[in-house]
């Protein structure tokens, strides 16, 4: 009777919510997953949770262990340097591939979204949001919008690793600076310049995963066979 008082939902709107969830790090790298505590808190039966953990499953970002229970995938760096190789791959092609009259709309927006990265006392998701949106502009500029769809659906272990970064930092201005160089080369038509700033601002990830990796091992993926052990909880060793 509980269950049909229970508000409708869209299962493909609860994926998308769990696997935002996963993606801001509300849902912990390595953190059990109870189905019940999921369905009672977002105010949906068990079977739609479920059947979204299974999707989430299937992007890599969960784990399910029958008789043991189903958990977040810790981060696996092996996952965040493939998604790299693909989005550098993508980002820096389209650096090559930018007209020589760019279209005024687009620097416009990006003109502004630079302003509101140096904004001061931007939370963690403001700034990532921001950031993604720079990055969709320049693929705009190059006539490539299409393809941030691919390397988005790509990179869930990626966007965690690039926000356990941003916690890690003090602020975001040091981002926000490397967003400007990349712009203002792209601005100047030094291609060469744009292309060696936007390497080094998108590998920054690597350096951001070892230093977390020496403090918090737990977050991380180390064996990708690894089943968690039940005790009186389940728990990984």
């Amino acid at each position: 009777m509980a269950d049909s008082k229970r508000r409708p939902t869209s299962r493909r709107a609860l994926y998308h919510q769990l696997r935002r969830m996963v993606l801001t790090l509300e849902l912990a790298p390595g953190a059990a997953i109870s189905e019940n505590e999921l369905a009672a808190t977002l105010g949906v039966s068990r079977t739609p949770v479920r059947e979204s953990l299974i999707m989430l499953a299937q992007d890599g970002l969960v784990q399910i262990f029958p008789k043991i229970g189903s958990f977040v995938s810790r981060v696996d760096p092996a996952q965040v340097a493939d998604a790299q190789f693909l989005r550098e791959a993508v980002e820096l092609a389209a650096l090559d591939d930018l007209p020589d009259e760019l279209d005024a709309g687009v620097v416009t927006e990006l003109r502004e979204n630079l302003e509101h990265q140096r904004g001061p006392g931007l939370e963690l998701e403001e700034f990532f949001a921001l950031d993604e949106a720079f990055h969709q502009g320049l693929l705009r500029l190059s006539g490539h919008a299409n393809a941030w769809t691919t390397v988005a659906a790509a990179k869930g272990h990626l966007d965690r690793a690039r926000r356990l970064g941003l916690y890690e930092h003090a602020s975001s201005a040091e981002f926000a600076a490397q967003h400007a160089e990349i712009f203002e080369a792209v601005l100047s038509g030094d291609t060469e310049r744009a292309r060696g700033a936007m390497r080094t601002h998108l590998r920054a990830v690597f350096s951001d995963i070892e230093r977390i990796r020496a403090h918090s091992p737990q977050l991380f993926a180390t064996d990708s066979t690894a089943v968690p052990v039940r005790r009186s909880v389940a728990v990984w060793e």
